[in-house]
Order: structure tokens, then C-alpha cells, then sequence
């Protein structure tokens, strides 16, 4: 569940509430009953590096499965 932060617009009072996606989202500030305004915030979720390889995050111990070389050669006229 995804904590949301609030901000009185009355009072100023600062809340962070742990909520379901499907819940309503709260409108009245607890202390004062002011208007809240749900706040934008940042994640601690990152993605880093050049993509996404099924060798990136592979069991440890295995290396990844390489493709065999094959060599045609071409038949005689």
C-alpha cells in the first residue's frame, strides 16, 4: 500500500497516510477540519543501469546460455 501526504490549507499540518489505491482520498485535516490537498512526493524507487537483460539478475553460479556458432559453407556448382 502506497503512503500519501497531505497538506492542510487552513493550518498547515503536514500528514503522511497509509492508504489503498481504491480509498477515497481524505479532505478534512484532522486537527483544525481545514481542507487537505494531497501532496506530490518522491519516491525512494530508482531504476539504474543500461537496460533490462535476463543476464542483469541471473541465479548465481549460472552464467547466461550463449548461441552456438554454425558455419555454412557453400556447395559446389
Amino acid at each position: 500500500m502506497p503512503i500519501y501526504e497531505y497538506t492542510c490549507q487552513k493550518c498547515g499540518h503536514h500528514l503522511e497516510v497509509l492508504q489503498k489505491m481504491s480509498d477515497a482520498p481524505l479532505s478534512k485535516c484532522p486537527e483544525c477540519k481545514g481542507r487537505l490537498e494531497k501532496e506530490f512526493s518522491q519516491t525512494s524507487f530508482q531504476l539504474k543501469g543500461g537496460g533490462w537483460y535476463v543476464s542483469d539478475y541471473g541465479k548465481s553460479g549460472q552464467s547466461p546460455k550463449k548461441e552456438k556458432e554454425t558455419t555454412t559453407t557453400a556447395a559446389p556448382a
